[in-house]
C-alpha cells in the first residue's frame, strides 16, 4: 500500500466518522418528514431545494476573501471580550410573574428574552449553556457575568418563540431542560423536526411559515414575518428551515423581535402592515463587514427600528457572546450615538434587569 493510499485510507475514515457522528448526535438536530416536509415543498419561499429570502442574499460581499476574514477571526480584535465579569442584576423571578399594568421584559444577554404580557409569560431563542456549539470542548464560551442565568431560574413558560435554528438561538441543552416546562413551542417552518427528535411534544410545537400566524395561546395574536438571513446546524443543511422574525400582539401591546436579520425593505413592509410598536427587540451585534446582508450593523439596527413604527428600542444580539471583529461595547455605543441622532427611545438592557412598559396602543388582539 503506497502512502498516497494510506493518507486517502485516513481521510476517508474521518470523513465517514463525521457523518456518523453527526448522524447519531442529536444535538445536531433532524430533517423534516410527512406533514412537515409537505408544507416546506409547498411553500413559496422554498425553491429549488432551499429556503430563498425575499431578496438575492449571499453570505458574504461581493469580492470578500474567505481566507483573508477567516485570518481575521484567528487573530481578532483588542476588547473583544471583557476584561473582567460583566455587572448584571440578579433575576427575581416572583416580582417578574406579579402582575402589572403594561407588559414586562428582562433581557439575559444575546437574543435571550423573558416577557410578560398580561400574564402569558414568552422565552424568546434561549440559550443558557456555557458555549454556543453543538460540542462541548469547541465553540464560543458566554462571557463571565455577576450573575449567570439557568433554565431553573425561570418561570413555568407559556410559549417558546425561536427565530432559527442556529446554535446561538436554538440551543439543544437549553430546550432539553426547558421542554416539560413550556406549553409551547412556535417556531419557524422546518424547525420542529429538531425539537421532536430532542422529546418535544408534537402537540406543544407550533410550525408557521411567513405570514402565517396562530392565536392558539389564549390572549396573544402571533405572526411570523420575514428576515433576512439564513439557517442550518451541520454544514450540510443549509436553508433547509426558515428562519423568521416575530409579531405579539395582544389587547394592549404590540412587540417585533427580530430575530437575525441582515438590512432591507421588509422592514418597512412589517411597519406598513403590524406597526406601531411598543417595542422593537433588534438584532444588534455580531456584525461584520464581510456579512453585509445577513447581519445589521447598529446604524441599519436603529433605521430598521424606524421603519418599523416602533416606539422604544432594545438592542439584543450583543453582551453575551464573541461571534464577530467589533469590540464587545461598540454595538450599544454605536446604537446610542445613531439614536440620539435621529431622536430614537433607545432601551440600554441590562442582564437581569427588569423593565415595565406602559401599553401606546389598544385593541391590538384583531388580525391584521
Amino acid at each position: 500500500m503506497t502512502i498516497i493510499q494510506i493518507i486517502a485510507g485516513i481521510i476517508l475514515t474521518i470523513i465517514f466518522t463525521v457523518i456518523f457522528y453527526i448522524k447519531l448526535a442529536p444535538q445536531f438536530g433532524a430533517r423534516s418528514k410527512g406533514e412537515s416536509l409537505e408544507r416546506i415543498l409547498n411553500s413559496s419561499n422554498f425553491q429549488e431545494g432551499r429556503f430563498k429570502n425575499l431578496v438575492p442574499t449571499t453570505l458574504a460581499a461581493p469580492n470578500t476573501s474567505m481566507m483573508k476574514n477567516g485570518f481575521k477571526f484567528i487573530k481578532g480584535v483588542p476588547g473583544q471580550s471583557p476584561n473582567r465579569p460583566i455587572e448584571t442584576v440578579k433575576f427575581d423571578k416572583e416580582k417578574f410573574i406579579e402582575a402589572d399594568k403594561g407588559f414586562k421584559f428582562c433581557w439575559f444577554g444575546h437574543s435571550s428574552m423573558i416577557l410578560n404580557i398580561e400574564g402569558k409569560i414568552i422565552l424568546t431563542d434561549p440559550i443558557f449553556s456555557e458555549k454556543a456549539s453543538p460540542i462541548s470542548i469547541l465553540g464560543v464560551k458566554r462571557f463571565d457575568y455577576t450573575n449567570q442565568y439557568e433554565v431553573d431560574d425561570l418561570p413555568d413558560i407559556d410559549l417558546v418563540l425561536i427565530s432559527h435554528d442556529h446554535y446561538d438561538h436554538l440551543d439543544y441543552k437549553s430546550i432539553l431542560k426547558l421542554r416539560h416546562r413550556v406549553k409551547h413551542f412556535c417556531v419557524p417552518l422546518g424547525v420542529a423536526a429538531h425539537l421532536l427528535r430532542w422529546g418535544v411534544q408534537k402537540s406543544k410545537i407550533i410550525e408557521l411559515d411567513w405570514g402565517e400566524s396562530t392565536n392558539n395561546i389564549p390572549g396573544l395574536n402571533l405572526f411570523a414575518t420575514p428576515s433576512r438571513h439564513f439557517s442550518g446546524r451541520t454544514g450540510v443543511d443549509k436553508d433547509s428551515t426558515l428562519w423568521c422574525s416575530w409579531v405579539i400582539k395582544s389587547e394592549e401591546s404590540n412587540i417585533f423581535f427580530c430575530g437575525d436579520s441582515g438590512y432591507g425593505d421588509h422592514f418597512k413592509q412589517i411597519g406598513e402592515k403590524y406597526g406601531p410598536f411598543d417595542l422593537t427587540m433588534m438584532e444588534c451585534g455580531q456584525y461584520n463587514e464581510g456579512w453585509p446582508f445577513i447581519h445589521m450593523n447598529p446604524e441599519e439596527s436603529v433605521q430598521a427600528h424606524l421603519d418599523l413604527k416602533g416606539k422604544k428600542m432594545l438592542p439584543i444580539h450583543w453582551g453575551k457572546f464573541k461571534l464577530s471583529l467589533h469590540t464587545w461595547t461598540e454595538p450599544i455605543e454605536r446604537a446610542t450615538k445613531e439614536a440620539e441622532k435621529l431622536n430614537v427611545k433607545l432601551i440600554k438592557g441590562i442582564p437581569g434587569e427588569i423593565v415595565v412598559l406602559e401599553p401606546i396602543t389598544e385593541n391590538l388582539l384583531v388580525e391584521s
